[in-house]
Order: structure tokens, then C-alpha cells, then sequence
């Protein structure tokens, strides 16, 4: 066998890739592409020539034959990669890459970016940078991106959900601050994606949950469910967004801002689609409670004022064309924090809502008090709410509409997860 095959053999075994029984499959589908390409096999393969030779061999071979072919052949170029020496051009650049990070916080903001979304594609940046032994990112390109993506699903082995967000961050990179154009040319292996029916609690659970947990935490958890809402979207919400009197709560910007009509992506600035949003249903249950807390957030937000603090965040727009909005008691935190933190895009001191992890702990320990061997987590209250609502009846586009999903087969999972006969057919045996 010739050398670099050899080692192409030894990475397979080594990475766990292929299976003994693969393997030998592996091998040839890759020798067989270079023999009918005419090229040694340490050259690398550009996508033409990838696709000349897999539509050569679909005219006398199977689907899945093809589809291993193909499969052999993005590890073999992530193999090639591993094996090219890296050049003094490719020394650490650490200046480039400071600054670079630096440009693309900067474009994330100025597409209103959530901060979440903001640490997490720096994270994957950095990532990227690492993968690439501090290149010079002049001299970054597509190539680089499809060998990390490959060096995610190979080596570290992610998930497809994992390896599709750095996807997302590295592309941003490519289109918003380097300007580069990159599309055809991502060739990665990828992830082999887990199909996951979503975790769903029974009413019974739920009401055992609910007794474990206490105060705010408590409310919040049963909003997440009585709501359908994102653990962020119920973060998020502000006194405004609580409507009493219609029954409704007003989800502004949901993940991603999908949640926005198209009419305020289109033509509407920032600040006229921060007051667009879904409406989802209050539960009438709630509302005692609700009123109570309000209060007390009322005595806080007051406190705040007596004490001439800065008022709390507000999308940048709304700041500019608002600059008092935030000290507004429409605007203030359904669930504050009870204390104070430096904003970190501002960087001042204001108070912020409730953080993710003080509501993600609590309901983890709840669970744990509540004897649920399920692998619970917030989130698993949102997925309780579309199934129950699907298992009462109401049908998938309403459902839809209240989660703010843009695509109805996002919805649709729900089907599989529902214990009832959402179809009312009734078996031939019973009749």
C-alpha cells in the first residue's frame, strides 16, 4: 500500500472514524478516486473534481455505495490537511487576531446581536484561531473553515447542533468582517446529527416540580410552561409586556428575532421592531400571583429611582432615540436581579434581570427533590406546553404560532411526543 494511503489507514484506526469493517472500504473508494483522477494521493481534491468522481461512480454504484464514497473522501482531505507543514507565513499574528475579535463584536452589535449570541461566536473565534495555530487571518479561507469543521466532527467528535453553531460563527466571520465570499466552497465531514424526540413532563410531575420550587423561581417556571416561552424570552420580559386585561404576554425579539413580523425586518427600524413581538396566552391561574410579584418589583423600581441609578438596558435604538426609556417603569425587569452589575457593553452599573443560572440551578435541584428520573431541564417546560396543548386538541398551526416557530416542521415534532390520538383514528380491533 503506498505511504500516504498507509497513514490515511492508521488515522481511521486511530480516530475511530470507520470500522474494522469499513476501513478497507475507506481505502479503496479514496485509491479508486485518484486512480480515476490521474493525481497523486498527496494532492489534495478541490470540489470539481471530488464531483466528477462521485458522479462516475453513481452510474455503477448504489446510493449508499456513493454516499461512503463521499464520505471517505472529506476525511481523506482532512487527513491531507493534517500532513501539510506549516510555513514562517503561518507564525503567531496574536496583534491580527486581538483586533480582528475586536471587529467582529463590533459588527455583531451593529446587527443587534444578543450578548449571548456575542460570547458565544467569540468563543468558537478563538477556537478557530487555536485550530489554526495563530495564522495570519489575512490568509485565512474556506479551506480553513472546512478543515476545523472536519477537526470538530473527527476529532473532538460534537454533535451536529454543536458543529452547526461554529458553522454559523465562522461564516459570520468570513461574510461580516472579512468580506469573503465562501459559498461552494465547504467540503467538511460532518457530524452525524442525533435525531431527539424532546423531553416532556406529565401534569403530575409538573405539579410536583412546581411545589419544589419557591418565590420568583416558582413564577417563573410556571410562566415558562403556561406560556410556552424560551427560558430567555421569559428573562427578558418587561412590566409592558404583561398584558392583565387581554390575557396576553408579548414575546419582543425571540430567538434570533424571528419573532418579528417581516414588515419590521424589512422596512422597520430597530426601534419600531422592538415593539413588534408574538403574543402567546396568559394563564388566568397566574394572575393573583403575577399582580403580587409586580408589586414587588414595583417597591424595587422605586427604589432605583430614589437613588438615581441608571435606568436598565434597552435594544441601542431605543436608547438613542429614548435616552430616559430606561429609568421608565414600563420598561423595567418583570424578574430584576436584587442587585447590581456592570452592563458589559455599556459598562456601567445598572440592574439587570434575574441570571440564567440562578433559575437553571433552582430547577435543577427541584427536579431532583421532585423524584424525576427524566432528563429534565428549563426548557423541557416549554416542550410540555406544545405537547399537552397538541394532546387537548388544539391544532398545529396555532400551537405554532404561540411557540414563534418560523417553520411549521419544528412544530411538528410534537406529534411523535403526544400521548394522545391527536389523528382520532380508531383501531379496526376496537370496531
Amino acid at each position: 500500500m503506498r505511504t500516504t494511503l498507509k497513514g490515511f489507514e492508521v488515522y481511521l484506526a486511530r480516530s475511530g472514524t470507520a470500522t474494522a469493517h469499513q476501513l478497507p472500504y475507506y481505502l479503496k473508494w479514496v485509491a479508486d478516486g485518484y486512480t480515476f483522477l490521474e493525481l497523486d494521493e498527496s494532492v489534495p481534491l478541490n470540489t470539481d473534481q471530488k464531483r466528477r468522481f462521485l458522479s462516475h461512480l453513481a452510474k455503477s454504484h448504489e446510493d449508499w455505495q456513493v454516499r461512503q464514497a463521499e464520505t471517505a473522501m472529506r476525511h481523506y482531505q482532512y487527513f491531507l490537511s493534517g500532513q501539510q507543514e506549516k510555513t514562517p507565513a503561518e507564525a503567531a499574528a496574536s496583534d491580527e487576531w486581538q483586533a480582528l475579535e475586536s471587529r467582529m463584536r463590533e459588527a455583531l452589535r451593529l446587527r443587534h446581536r444578543s450578548l449571548s449570541t456575542e460570547k458565544t461566536y467569540l468563543i468558537w473565534l478563538r477556537g478557530f484561531r487555536s485550530f489554526l495555530r495563530t495564522k495570519d487571518p489575512g490568509a485565512v479561507d474556506g479551506k480553513d473553515l472546512q478543515n476545523y469543521l472536519s477537526h470538530l466532527a473527527v476529532e473532538r467528535k460534537v454533535s451536529a447542533s454543536t458543529q452547526n453553531q461554529a458553522l454559523n460563527a465562522i461564516v459570520f466571520l468570513f461574510r461580516h468582517v472579512l468580506d469573503q465570499n465562501i459559498e461552494g466552497e465547504l467540503d467538511a465531514v460532518r457530524a452525524y446529527p442525533r435525531r431527539r424526540l424532546p423531553v416532556v413532563l406529565t401534569p403530575r410531575e409538573l405539579h410536583s416540580l412546581f411545589d419544589q420550587l419557591k418565590g420568583s423561581h416558582k413564577l417563573m417556571a410556571r410562566l415558562i410552561y403556561g406560556c410556552g416561552l424560551r427560558i430567555q424570552e421569559c428573562l427578558d420580559l418587561r412590566i409592558k409586556d404583561v398584558d392583565l386585561e387581554q390575557n396576553v404576554v408579548i414575546v419582543r425579539a425571540g430567538k434570533g428575532d424571528k419573532d418579528l413580523p417581516a414588515r419590521h425586518n424589512r422596512h422597520g427600524g430597530p426601534a419600531e421592531a422592538a415593539q413588534a413581538g408574538r403574543r402567546t396566552v396568559l394563564p388566568e391561574s397566574l394572575k393573583d400571583d403575577l399582580i403580587r410579584h409586580i408589586a414587588q418589583v414595583r417597591s424595587l423600581y422605586e427604589g432605583d429611582r430614589a437613588k438615581e441609578l441608571n435606568g436598565v438596558y434597552l435594544p441601542e435604538a431605543l436608547e438613542r432615540k429614548y435616552p430616559n426609556a430606561g429609568k421608565e417603569w414600563a420598561w423595567f425587569w418583570l424578574f430584576p436581579s436584587r442587585s447590581l452589575a456592570v452592563d458589559p457593553r455599556a459598562n456601567v452599573v445598572r440592574r439587570h434581570h434575574i441570571h440564567i443560572a440562578a433559575l437553571q440551578k433552582a430547577f435543577k435541584a427541584a427536579i431532583g427533590k421532585a423524584g424525576i428520573a427524566k432528563h429534565a431541564t428549563v426548557h423541557t417546560l416549554r416542550h410540555s406546553f406544545a405537547t399537552h396543548l397538541l394532546e387537548r386538541g388544539y391544532d398545529i398551526r396555532t400551537i405554532q404560532e404561540l411557540l414563534g416557530h418560523r417553520n411549521l416542521q419544528t412544530t411538528m415534532i410534537y406529534t411523535h411526543v403526544a400521548t394522545k390520538n391527536i389523528l382520532g383514528v380508531k383501531s379496526p380491533l376496537d370496531g
